[in-house]
């Protein structure tokens, strides 16, 4: 189907980072363009594109031939059904990234990753690892560079990261190769329910030529299972020795035994434990997902090792900010659910607990049951701290635990003094808090820096 945009009267939701990037393209393909926000202040921040400002609108306006909405957008927004009850198509960012890109010349391929932790650290691994082949490759989608932007730009390769929120909105998108890295409760508010999130995670599938699953992950297994498309190829990753058609562990090996000559005789080594940093289970496993998908396209394992070795994570992904008198202070603020949490946590074995915020419908009791006999102690802060409380009766009962309360005038550094009185020598004051930050913060980045500022006064 080929997609012309020339003359088209389509209606932009939402004057963000998205927003911008779509009126902006929009507008250079010929399209009539008008962008809607209820905020106009930040509305008026797009006064120097080519398009239409309106601010809070709830319906389409007369003519409109598509409807383009920011992810954050919900379903439910009175824009967004009323094109839907007009017959006015609902498309996000990605599918219009899809469509234009479609109509180019030469195309890029799409290595798609979805899920509910490990995406950006993941994309990133693709990134290095295919520019570690001499590809011409970017990180972009729900990283923070526009998915659309990285098409207009004509990068051959995109490791494109894509929120439920984006898939919820995509309708063609076929990506050479996608992957699932894990599904647990987050975004229930959005969603309406952890079955509906999976089903919106899960039809990053629907049209990929290789379907990758993570095979210690149920929801992932079964998303593939339900949603790879007939004839697509399946591959899985798992952190246990591989078998055929698997990516795996064996000792300290990475080992690939799916994109091989004959994968019953024969594995290629892609690089040892030590390449992947940060370490933890659940990062090896993001470096699996990573192979599985760059070797789909044919990226050597030398290239695999080198990329890993290359890669650097972002910041509040479990950086060490400092270690004091023996103990190591660990800012993983990008641990905004439970699952997130649990990974960071499992991977110190003594650890000072700093949590809470906003859990957005989500349980911690499995979270601290699982990770009861690493806790030193609890600091909690945030909206939720009650709910945190609870489960930390219930299931690790021993544990000190420290409350900061709002009448704190720097809730983090009351929160971090808190945690160095409860640690040891050997110990890790951990920021992992399972939930987001809104509630204090204005996002994860901020309270990565005040908990970051925080030990720095410490050491002063």
């Amino acid at each position: 189907m080929r997609h012309d945009f020339t003359g088209l009267a389509v209606c932009v939701a939402g004057a963000g980072v998205t927003g911008r990037s779509v009126a902006a393209a929009l507008s250079e393909l010929g399209a009539r363009v008008t962008v809607t926000d209820a905020d106009a202040e930040r509305l008026a921040q797009l006064d120097d594109l080519d398009v239409r400002l309106v601010p809070g609108l709830d319906a389409p306006p007369e003519g409109t031939g598509l409807v383009v909405t920011s992810p954050g957008w919900r379903p439910t927004a009175p824009l967004l059904t009323s094109a839907a009850a007009s017959g006015i198509e609902v498309i996000g960012d990605v599918e219009l990234a899809w469509r234009v890109a479609s109509e180019r010349a030469n195309a890029p391929t799409w290595l798609a990753v979805t899920g509910t932790n490990g995406k950006t650290t993941t994309v990133g691994m693709v990134e290095s690892m295919l520019r570690a082949e001499g590809m011409d490759a970017v990180a972009c989608g729900n990283v923070g560079f526009a998915v659309l932007d990285a098409v207009l730009a004509g990068h051959s390769v995109l490791a494109v990261e894509l929120s439920s929120f984006q898939l919820h909105w995509s309708r063609t998108l076929a990506p050479s190769a996608s992957v699932v890295l894990n599904v647990a409760e987050d975004h229930l508010d959005w969603h309406g329910g952890l079955a509906s999130y999976a089903e919106a995670k899960g039809s990053i599938h629907h049209a990929s030529a290789t379907v990758v699953a993570n095979l210690n992950d149920r929801w992932s297994r079964t998303l593939a299972d339900e949603h790879a498309p007939e004839g697509a190829r399946r591959v899985g990753f798992t952190l246990d020795t591989p078998r055929p058609g698997e990516l795996g562990v064996v000792e300290d090996l990475l080992v690939d035994r799916a994109f091989v000559a004959d994968p019953a005789h024969t594995a290629e080594e892609l690089g040892t434990l030590a390449d992947v940093r940060p370490g933890g289970p659940h990062n090896v496993a993001n470096a699996l997902a990573a192979a599985a998908l760059v070797r789909s396209v044919g990226v050597s394992p030398g290239a695999v090792a080198e990329g890993l070795r290359n890669f650097r994570p972002g910041a509040h992904r479990a950086s060490e900010v400092a270690e004091l008198d023996g103990v190591r202070y660990i800012d993983d603020s990008k641990a905004t659910n439970p699952h997130a949490a649990a990974g960071s946590l499992l991977a110190h074995p003594s650890v000072v607990w700093i949590a809470g915020g906003l859990l957005k419908g989500a349980s911690v009791d499995e979270l601290v049951a699982a990770v009861a006999g690493r806790l030193r102690g609890v600091v909690l802060l945030g909206a939720d701290a009650d709910r945190f409380a609870q489960a930390l009766a219930r299931h690790a009962p021993d544990v000190l635990v420290r409350r900061v309360g709002p009448g704190d005038d720097e809730p983090m550094t009351a929160a971090v003094k808190a945690a160095r009185e409860l640690a040891r020598h050997g110990d890790s004051v951990l920021l992992a808090p399972a939930a987001a930050s809104m509630d204090m913060f204005r996002d994860y980045a901020e309270r990565g820096e005040a908990f970051a500022a925080a030990v720095a006064e410490l050491s002063r």
